[in-house]
């Protein structure tokens, strides 16, 4: 498997997806604000989310599973 899906599915990917996402959503929403800043808000969910329920959405795209867990399985 390509070692970035390794990383990604792996805790320490996880996290920083998470730490990533936040740290947009509260850029977006107390940097920013007005409209751009709901934007950036919802974009920094996505990492945020996927980081969360353990998925990656380019791992398809690869050969991969989407759940992070499978992938970890699959390496």
């Amino acid at each position: 498997m390509n070692s970035l899906l390794s990383f990604m599915a792996s805790p320490a990917g996880r996290i920083i997806r998470i730490l990533a996402g936040g740290g947009l959503i509260a850029w977006g929403l107390l940097g920013v604000g007005g409209n751009n800043g709901m934007m950036l808000a919802a974009i920094g969910a996505l990492p945020m989310l996927t980081g969360i329920f353990n998925i990656c959405l380019f791992a398809p795209l690869l050969g991969a599973p989407l759940s992070g867990s499978k992938a970890s399985e699959h390496s």
